[in-house]
């Protein structure tokens, strides 16, 4: 008998029972959901601890330190972000106009890959440590000097760089908030705008930061200067993705407990923030706690760089403002530091879904549940681990454990696929599409089981889309959405329509349920696109919640589950076509 034919009562009781069967069969896991996640072990370097928040502890890597085995050994162990102290600057990279050396560069940024660190590029424009030849341009002549050089070095690094300080200490000290006179600033006032679009249009994969001291006080003059061109850089559309506060903190400028107040303000104008060159007088314990829990305190914070490694390191090492002490021991600053990175809230894995090849019939995995950065995946035998289970982000990315991405490490055919701290750049962002393809957003290539490969081990690789079945995938949610999709046939059995059309909306008679990328389940029978189902017929949805932490919902007169919606309403309320969750 089709479902039109029963009467109104036997439909709500058929509902009921279905929604009886699915708090049932979700109560434990929604439980599992919301309850506190089991308390991890402490991690015991600074890198490690910053990145059970997703976040980065860096530092700043002086190339000509790179043979001192102590200073070396350290900062390998303890951080998981370099930036080059001087060695991308602009008299480094470019000492005569128009030829280029990258050797310094280079050699701190190959040092940071081998260890499995992100890099950080600091800085294209700034009016200090310049050449002789671009301190003796000015006007239009310096103004595309500044193009050109940007250009050169970005190009060098496209796509290898997660942030760039694109322009470095343009406001002036003191309470008048006004540019710095400087020679850059002399070629017009838009030249911060062009440099950041410059940068844009050389590595559009790489954040865009503005870095400056002294701004991390929210009452200071030059601090809401940089505040009003932020905001109105992201009014006008002009490509910033981040502000750097450098946080040299001294008697001279010392840390304000408002520092918290000005990251969160800055956050809120739709940028990221980071501290990008930390040192403290005397390396107080407490004020390195407050900084770090300030940072976390703020969603948006991408991490924390000290400026140097021991405090002989220092550019102020008379002020000995480091976590180490010249003989590379750990001062308290350091402990405080790490405990407070280990007090920090994680940030678990949302509910994930495996990714199977659908050659192989095996899934895509990071074989020996590896959190190395730069671990190439495989195929391996499906189940139900945590290095199986891929989330797939608003941004594009595919993540899994919740702060590492799948990345691609070239674009050309045979690129490893590999998993890398998630950074944002476009090497680390993938269409799902139709046909099950998983293409790479900057090569343009698919993800492909090496070749054509079925066995476990099989490498993943980018290649040339073939539309072979070693590039198609199926992903599935695992568990609870899972044990719901599985109703879908006995949803059409109970009055299905065989003309049913795909997605969550069927034509009149059919039950369905859909499960789409934001984790919303629905049963909608007797329903039409446009067409509210007539009087008594009933609908029941299940809402899952999208984010790592489930929100509390409550939907009256029926019942509610933390995270959870359920609805059992009449479908004839004529809530208008179209409708969705």
């Amino acid at each position: 008998m089709g479902l039109s034919a029963l009467p109104r009562p036997v439909v709500r009781r058929k509902i009921r029972v279905l929604l009886l069967a699915l708090v049932a069969g979700v109560l434990g896991v929604v439980a599992a959901l919301v309850a506190p996640p089991p308390a991890q072990a402490a991690e015991s370097t600074l890198g490690a601890a910053a990145a059970q928040s997703g976040r980065y502890f860096g530092v700043a890597i002086a190339a000509n330190r790179l043979s001192d085995s102590t200073y070396a050994t350290i900062a390998a162990r303890e951080f998981n972000s370099v930036t080059a102290e001087n060695e991308m600057k602009i008299d480094a990279t470019q000492p005569q106009r128009g030829q280029f050396n990258f050797t310094a560069a280079d050699r701190v940024y190959n040092w940071a890959v081998q260890n499995g660190k992100q890099v950080r590029g600091h800085t294209l424009a700034w009016h200090s440590q310049q050449p002789g030849w671009m301190q003796s341009l000015s006007g239009s002549a310096l103004r595309q000097a500044m193009i050109d050089h940007i250009n050169g070095v970005m190009s060098h690094y496209k796509g290898k760089i997660a942030q760039w300080d694109v322009v470095n200490e343009a406001f002036a000290d003191g309470s008048s908030g006004a540019r710095r006179d400087s020679n850059l600033q002399r070629t017009g006032n838009d030249w911060i705008e062009v440099a950041f679009r410059t940068a844009r249009a050389a590595d559009p994969s790489a954040k865009l930061c503005y870095n400056d001291y002294n701004v991390e006080d929210w009452t200071w003059a030059k601090t809401q200067a940089m505040y009003a061109m932020v905001r109105d850089f992201k009014q006008r559309g002009v490509p910033i993705d981040c502000v750097g506060f450098q946080s040299h903190f001294n008697s001279g400028s010392p840390y304000n407990s408002n520092f918290r107040t000005t990251l969160q303000n800055f956050a809120a104008l739709g940028v990221d923030v980071a501290i990008t060159e930390l040192d403290i007088q005397g390396a107080s314990a407490t004020t390195y706690a407050n900084v770090v829990n300030d940072c976390l305190a703020v969603s948006r914070c991408l991490g924390i760089t000290v400026w140097g490694v021991r405090d002989s390191d220092s550019w102020r090492s008379e002020h000995t403002p480091l976590l180490f002490n010249n003989d590379g021991s750990k001062k308290p600053a350091y402990t405080a530091v790490l405990n407070a990175l280990n007090g920090g809230s994680t940030t678990p894995p949302a509910d994930g879904a495996t990714i199977k090849g659908v050659g192989s019939g095996r899934c895509l995995d990071v074989p020996s549940s590896s959190t190395t950065d730069g671990t190439q995946v495989q195929l391996w035998d499906c189940h139900n681990g945590t290095n199986q289970q891929w989330t797939y982000t608003d941004a594009g990315e595919l993540r899994v454990y919740g702060n590492k991405c799948l990345d691609a490490s070239g674009t050309g055919n045979g690129a490893k696929v590999q998993i890398y701290s998630c950074w944002g750049g476009d090497n680390q962002k993938w269409r799902l599409n139709s046909n099950g393809s998983i293409v790479g957003v900057q090569s343009g290539l698919c993800l492909d089981a090496v070749g054509a490969g079925t066995a476990n081990g099989t490498l993943i690789q980018l290649y040339s889309c073939s539309n072979g079945n070693n590039q198609r995938w199926t992903r599935r949610l695992t568990g609870l959405l899972e044990g719901i999709a599985d109703e879908r046939e006995g949803c059409r059995r109970d009055g299905g329509d065989p003309r049913a059309r795909r997605g969550p909306v069927g034509r009149p008679g059919q039950r369905t349920v859909g499960i789409g990328r934001g984790g919303v389940v629905a049963h909608r029978p007797r329903e039409r696109r446009g067409t509210a189902a007539p009087p008594g017929r009933d609908s029941v949805t299940a809402v899952v919640p999208t984010g790592s932490t489930p929100v509390a919902v409550t939907s009256s007169p029926h019942r509610s589950l933390p995270g959870w919606w359920f609805e059992d309403r009449p479908s004839g309320t004529g809530r208008g076509p179209g409708r969705r969750r």
